[in-house]
């Protein structure tokens, strides 16, 4: 009888995407490194049949390529209009819920002045941002939250409302295809534009909030985008630091053929649900409740994940883990020790490589995935403000040894 081979689970860093891993591939029938020059030999020959057929068709003057009848043009064009309008349409529905949410409540003991609004981003996409301010006028800083994958800014209300009590400002802004913002939901074309996007609104807060200390925070996929957002200069001397919560910093294909198709599938089919992925989730949290909440949300993604959204979580997973050693960033990193959504091993390495003079990290001994949803989310989350004070006043203490 054959033996089957352990499998262990990963995700992609979306909560509940499982990704199978055969730990004991390199003693299969095919060593690991013979089966990825296989993979890559396969994928080679595949892309050369494919520009070798096209610079054949393209330049045989004897077989003209066929153009499309008219009747298959009208077809194409009535099936893209339909999809167009049915993304307009969910993204409308999408964003009139979001705008129903009710984000104070009542009774517990902060007062808050709360908006919401429409950012176009770097490519010109409406992004649906809120915005949380307390009372007071006299403010220690602000924080713009940037929500992990498949989930939206409306979930961290009551983090928002613990900020505000401790004088801070918070803004929050769904990526695309996330919340309330536009897209088809679920569906990423380019992280690198929810980068971009994070680095323009920033940009927006600070105007806005002249001479105030700005901190940006991301959960899960949210913390990467943060972590790379703030790898650029220009960010990062807008800011005073950064907050990551189980940040997606080492994410791993099942085997080495996914990293050899993922780039031609992500091309050829980026929207497509793969449904290999769409297993029972694991938990992200020990509150029951809590789980309940998340995914009886409709603003909450729940679908498979979709082709090209695990590409780009693959390839900033990449980039990151290349360039630990080049972060300088001020940052604290926050991990439960019990996550299986995302690595804790993988922030010990980034807080143990990376060159930033201030940095801290906190792992929390059996905790999940979700650190703000889990039942100590109070302590978490004071965690994170006792850290934004210990910067600004070792920032202030600096100011006075320069003039000293």
């Amino acid at each position: 009888m054959e033996s089957s081979l352990p499998v262990e689970e990963l995700t992609s860093g979306a909560s509940g995407r499982i990704i199978p891993l055969f730990k004991n591939l390199r003693r299969s029938v095919f060593s690991y490194q013979t089966y990825r020059r296989l993979i890559i030999f396969i994928q080679s020959i595949f892309l050369w049949v494919i520009l070798l057929s096209r610079w054949r068709f393209s330049t045989s003057p004897s077989s003209p390529p066929p153009s499309p009848s008219a009747a298959t043009t009208t077809v194409l064009g009535k099936r893209r209009k339909f999809a167009l309008r049915r993304d307009e349409e969910d993204t409308q529905r999408r964003r009139a819920l979001a705008e129903a949410l009710d984000m104070v409540v009542e009774n517990d003991g902060v007062s808050c002045r709360w908006n919401t609004s429409l950012f176009f981003g770097a490519h010109r996409n409406a992004l649906f941002c809120r915005s949380w301010f307390p009372v007071t006028d006299e403010l220690r800083g602000i924080i713009i939250i940037i929500h992990g994958l498949n989930e939206h800014s409306g979930r961290y209300a009551h983090f928002a409302r613990q900020l505000n009590s401790c004088n801070f400002g918070v803004y929050a802004m769904d990526w695309i295809g996330h919340g309330g913002s536009d897209g088809l939901h679920g569906y990423v074309p380019s992280l690198d534009h929810v980068v971009a996007d994070t680095g323009a609104f920033l940009e927006k807060v600070k105007f806005e909030n002249p001479g105030i200390p700005c901190f940006l925070f991301g959960h899960s996929t949210g913390g990467a985008v943060v972590l790379k957002a703030a790898s650029y200069p220009h960010i990062e001397n807008m800011l005073e630091g950064i907050i990551l919560t189980s940040p997606a910093l080492r994410v791993k294909p099942a085997n080495p053929i996914v990293s050899a198709v993922a780039p031609i599938f992500s091309l050829v089919a980026p929207r497509y649900q793969f449904k290999g992925s769409h297993k029972r989730g694991i938990p992200v949290s020990r509150d029951p409740a809590a789980l309940v909440a998340k995914y009886s949300d409709p603003l909450v993604y729940t679908g498979p994940l979709r082709v090209r959204t695990g590409h780009e979580i693959l390839r900033i997973s990449s980039y990151l883990m290349r360039n630990f050693k080049s972060v300088t960033v001020p940052f604290l990193v926050l991990h439960g020790s019990a996550d299986r959504v995302t690595d804790p091993l993988a922030s010990q390495d980034l807080y143990n490589e990376a060159a930033s003079e201030f940095k801290d990290i906190k792992l929390y001994d059996g905790f999940l995935h979700d650190l703000l949803f889990e039942p100590e989310r109070e302590e978490i989350a004071q965690d994170i403000i006792d850290w934004m004070h210990k910067k600004l006043d070792s920032g202030n203490l600096e100011n006075v040894y320069s003039q000293c």
